[in-house]
């Protein structure tokens, strides 16, 4: 029997690299990112380890998602689980970053992510099987002055995610969005976030992120908020007055920009 597919977008490093090493060993993989070099070595790192066959796609999502979109419509081997793990951050007072690549942030993080969901879903709620994460983050909780294009999508990720969990549960089809905090992947360096000045008790590694999502997989929550910090951070973002909320994440932006 052929083994079950995973796509991943994103799979050349951080978060899509561990979803795809952890799993080679039940899935067959269609690897998606914009460094065929990254992804050619990886592939062939999964098949020597697992045997995994990989499909490569090097695609730039922000720019044209298409081919990923061709490939969750493609019938003889369909995609049984989505991982819409592509997307970037940018750090700094929204008026002094390059519009340009604020609109680039909004067209991956959000446009591409949607345009990739339904693609999947058609064919997962036809066959009354299929499974989609997507990647979003704890910052989706709150507003985030000097990280406020990257909050916003977050926040988009998140409430989009539930709503198309909420409307195919009982068809056979699991949604979930994955809101990690601070994890120890490229992502930091990209996003120009000055890493060295957040406390190490707040990191995850790449690892307990992804354990954390697949765990949650069996369950029938929309949301998986890795570790207790980030889950109280959530409470906390939920529970205290928004003007208290806002300039509380303000105050933190600001010092990490300084």
């Amino acid at each position: 029997m052929s083994r079950p597919i995973a796509l991943i977008t994103g799979a050349s490093a951080g978060l899509g690299s561990t979803f795809a090493r952890r799993l080679a060993s039940t899935h067959d993989l269609v690897l998606v990112a914009r460094t065929a070099d990254r992804l050619d070595q990886l592939a062939k790192e999964l098949n020597a380890q697992h045997g995994t066959e990989s499909e490569v796609l090097p695609v730039d999502l922000a720019a044209d998602p298409s081919p990923a979109e061709a490939r969750l419509h493609q019938g003889d081997r369909p995609v049984d689980l989505l991982i819409n793990n592509a997307g970037f951050g940018t750090f700094g007072e929204f008026g002094t970053l390059p519009l340009e690549e604020e609109l680039r942030e909004i067209q991956l993080n959000v446009v591409a992510l949607v345009r990739l969901t339904h693609a999947a879903i058609v064919p997962m709620v036809g066959r009354a099987r299929g499974t989609i994460i997507n990647v979003s983050s704890v910052a989706a909780f709150q507003p985030g002055p000097y990280e406020a294009t990257y909050a916003a999508t977050k926040a988009f990720v998140t409430s989009f995610t539930q709503a198309i969990h909420e409307e195919v549960r009982s068809r056979g089809v699991r949604v979930l969005a994955l809101c990690p905090g601070f994890t120890r992947t490229e992502f930091q360096e990209r996003g120009g976030v000055p890493a060295s000045e957040v406390p190490g008790a707040l990191w995850q590694s790449a690892e307990q992120v992804v354990d954390a999502a697949l765990a949650a997989l069996p369950g029938t929550g929309a949301l998986c908020i890795p570790g207790a910090h980030n889950k109280a951070a959530v409470v906390l973002a939920h529970v205290a007055p928004p003007i208290a909320s806002r300039r509380l994440a303000g105050f933190f932006g600001k010092r990490l920009s300084h």
